[in-house]
């Protein structure tokens, strides 16, 4: 297999094998879930495949196979099933085994109200930035829809599983952008980019990482 696969394989086998302890019940969710996931996976592998064809990013051929759809390699359709179906795992465990967790928590809308600040600064400063613009205005949106419309008593719960989920999320990305490779899995045009790289993950996959968490437990949740 390459190694995208291996990573996507690597990835799923634990959330899944676990998705039917009796205290997490995952499996009970699934119907919401993958609606969430689907409808995840129309928003963001349509932006995919155009942003490879605009050269904003692509993928190195010795780590992918060469079937591709809609100029993505099969690897980057799983990881939109995947790395979200992993990722709303981690979600879950929290609210199952940290029933505090349920509880309204209306203060931590400030987070929701620093990270769409910080967003909303810095969009003028990065306007000529394809996948940085699109990104941030992306999770602005969803972001502020929660905040100001829907209100939902989850959102702690939400920041503590993206904080959680970061751990994995910088160890599978940082081998898909080149830590541990002579060359990255997946490239970035540095036009299209900020720049600021933590190891050698761009900053923006992490608001990426947000908006990817944040639309399919919504979706999960507003569907129960």
């Amino acid at each position: 297999m390459s190694l995208y696969a291996w990573l996507m394989l690597a990835s799923i086998v634990g959330p899944l094998a676990l998705s039917f302890d009796q205290k997490v019940a995952f499996y009970k969710h699934w119907k919401g879930l993958f609606i969430g996931i689907a409808i995840n996976a129309l928003l963001f592998i349509s932006w995919d495949s155009w942003f490879v064809k605009q050269g904003v990013w692509g993928f190195n051929p010795d780590y992918v196979w060469n079937t591709r759809w809609a100029r993505l390699p099969i690897e980057e359709w799983s990881f939109f099933v995947v790395v979200p179906y992993a990722s709303v795992f981690i979600y879950a465990c929290l609210r199952a085994y940290f029933p505090s967790l349920k509880q309204n928590a209306p203060k931590i809308n400030y987070w929701n109200y620093l990270v769409i600040a910080v967003l909303l600064i810095a969009l003028p400063f990065f306007k000529d930035r394809l996948y940085t613009v699109v990104n941030f205005i992306i999770a602005i949106l969803l972001l502020s829809y929660l905040t100001f419309k829907e209100k939902p008593v989850w959102m702690k719960s939400f920041w503590i599983a993206y904080c959680i989920h970061l751990i994995p999320f910088i160890i599978i990305n940082g081998v898909l952008t080149g830590a541990v490779t002579s060359s990255p899995v997946v490239w970035y045009s540095a036009e299209e980019i900020i720049g600021t790289r933590f190891i050698t993950i761009p900053i923006e996959d992490f608001v990426y990482a947000l908006t990817g968490l944040l639309l399919p437990i919504y979706i999960m949740e507003r569907l129960k």
